[in-house]
């Protein structure tokens, strides 16, 4: 199986993926890892706005919305 390696903002409404890692020159790190973005952790994408930015996520069973200069920082496994 190919995995792809790529950041979250790169991905397409629908799209499945799991949390690879976060950048650790991050300024929003520790409040990523708080609302459940860790490592192994599965996100789908929910909706974008219309310029790409925001980002709805569905994490954990809940939605979150993440800028998408935050999305970048974000390293996950495409599904």
């Amino acid at each position: 199986m190919n995995v792809e390696k790529i950041t979250l903002d790169k991905l397409n409404i629908g799209d499945k993926c799991k949390v690879e890692s976060i950048c650790s020159e991050s300024r929003v790190r520790r409040r990523l890892m708080d609302m459940g973005i860790v490592k192994g952790t599965d996100i789908e994408i929910e909706g974008k706005a219309p310029m790409g930015d925001p980002i709805e996520i569905r994490i954990r069973g809940y939605n979150l919305t993440l800028r998408k200069s935050e999305a970048k920082d974000i390293v996950i496994e495409k599904i």
